[in-house]
């Protein structure tokens, strides 16, 4: 664990690099650099990190108090409050939780709740009922890792519209994830096919990490959270689901041994995959 120092040292360095980039590309939310500079290419659909500048911000103002890092997190939270109605993207959990979600938390202000429920409605609708699972903005027959990052703001929808219907979406996907996606040894895939017609599981496949059959340590780690905070959700509702549990710790238990094994040269971060020889991208820190 950081000590307080490092932890300061840390906030100071973050507060430096933000204030750089908020005051040099205001209104913009750069995720990749080419060559050292920022990238603004893209389009909105693929742009599901906008959720965590405002959120980084968020974290400035809750450490510092300082009223400079709230006037900005209020800045860029607002400018994604449209996405909150985007069908297009699965992703309105990253967008919405660290942004909407925390300036909720610090002023209980319902109408800054009201967004965090409408986006968690609107996650809702991408919904497969045959299949039960939600669908990735890749195609309507797909299913990704990713989404159990995001499914804990539909279970939060749930909680504050007493809503059994949202509470069955969002744990049916979770079951779903857990029965095509985490294999026995608790190693992930990235994808899932299914058969829209009947809404069976066809087979795995992967549009990151090395290969269909292995382990991409991002969409692992995101299993690891994303199962155990869909377990907080069930329990506090009063209806806990100890097989999101149960799956967390198992993958959990998959990623050290593994991570033991397949060190990457730089201390505690991952390559990009565990099972590829010798890995293109030899670090994944946000596996970390």
């Amino acid at each position: 664990m950081p000590t307080a120092e490092q932890t300061n040292l840390f906030f100071e360095f973050s507060a430096r690099q933000l204030k750089r980039l908020v005051e040099t590309h205001p209104d913009h939310f750069p995720m990749y650099t080419t060559n050292g500079r920022w990238n603004f290419s893209g389009e909105t659909w693929t742009n599901w990190c906008e959720g965590f500048l405002g959120g980084q911000l968020w974290l400035l103002h809750q450490h510092t108090g300082d009223s400079y890092w709230r006037a900005r997190a209020e800045h860029y939270s607002r400018h994604i409050a449209p996405r909150r109605t985007d069908r297009a993207v699965h992703d309105l959990g990253f967008l919405f939780w660290p942004t909407w979600k925390r300036w909720y938390d610090l002023t209980g202000d319902p109408a800054i709740n009201a967004v965090v429920v409408e986006a968690g409605q609107t996650l809702a609708m991408r919904y497969h009922e045959k299949g039960r699972y939600l669908h990735s903005f890749l195609a309507e027959d797909s299913l990704f890792i990713d989404i159990m990052m995001n499914v804990g703001i539909i279970f939060y929808a749930a909680g504050q519209l007493s809503s059994e219907h949202l509470l069955n979406v969002a744990t049916q996907h979770c079951l779903s994830t857990r029965r095509t996606l985490v294999r026995g040894d608790g190693s992930t895939a990235h994808e899932g096919i299914f058969d829209l017609e009947t809404g069976q599981f066809l087979h795995q496949s992967t549009q990151q990490g090395w290969r269909s059959d292995s382990c991409w340590a991002r969409g692992l780690a995101w299993a690891i959270y994303g199962f155990s905070n869909v377990f907080q959700h069930t329990r506090a509702m009063g209806v806990a689901e100890p097989r999101f549990l149960q799956t967390a710790e198992l993958c959990a238990q998959y990623y050290q041994e593994h991570a033991a094994t397949r060190r990457a040269s730089a201390p505690g971060v991952p390559p990009n995959d565990f099972d590829e020889p010798s890995p293109k991208r030899p670090y994944e820190s946000s596996a970390a």
